[in-house]
């Protein structure tokens, strides 16, 4: 499907098309994508579906919370393995195509709002009974998964660029390590 959509341009190729190059009829395609645009892109970061997100969320004010989320992302990303070369194909694309960088954009805050929404529930179950309102606490949430993201970005960006030598998950756990490092402090609350 790259193939195709490099040589003959996105606009130049039908999802027959790429149903034909993939061996599946155009109504499989559709179950598994919403449009050419959505399987040319990828799925993005996802949260684990399992009993990882509880044990985060009951973790206690004592753990530290961006260990607790580079641990998410970590399993997350054992979960759902990667592949160097289609990452970077699909990267190249997206810099070519702003239409599909604007999905890929949309996307990647769509996981921002989910993963802000799990830190805010950890930050009510550490402290029910915080002096903080409704919109502080949402605040520090996004603060805090803000900072999550820069670890993130830093891991894969560092994944990339030492060619998927090691896992992504292991490069996510030290990005996160260095981070709190950096900091010098846990950021627990």
């Amino acid at each position: 499907m790259l193939d195709l959509v490099t040589s003959r341009g996105i606009d130049n190729v039908t999802v027959d098309e790429i149903s034909r190059v993939a061996d599946v009829s155009p109504r499989t395609f559709f179950n598994y994508f919403a449009s050419k645009e959505a399987a040319l892109i990828g799925d993005g970061p996802s949260l684990p579906v399992d009993s990882r997100i509880d044990v985060f969320i009951d973790a206690g004010a004592g753990a530290d919370i961006l260990t607790g989320i580079g641990e998410l992302l970590a399993g997350a990303s054992e979960d759902a393995g990667q592949d160097l070369d289609l990452n970077s194909r699909r990267r190249e694309l997206l810099k070519s195509h702003p239409e599909l960088f604007a999905i890929r954009m949309a996307n990647m805050r769509q996981f921002e709002d989910e993963l802000a929404e799990l830190v805010e529930r950890r930050l009510r179950a550490d402290e029910p009974h915080s002096a903080l309102g409704d919109l502080e606490l949402r605040q520090k949430a996004r603060l805090i998964t803000l900072m999550a993201f820069a670890a993130m970005k830093h891991a894969w960006a560092c994944w990339a660029d030492a060619g998927g030598s090691e896992s992504l998950s292991a490069r996510l756990r030290q990005s996160f390590a260095e981070m709190r490092t950096m900091n010098g402090t846990s950021h627990s609350k």
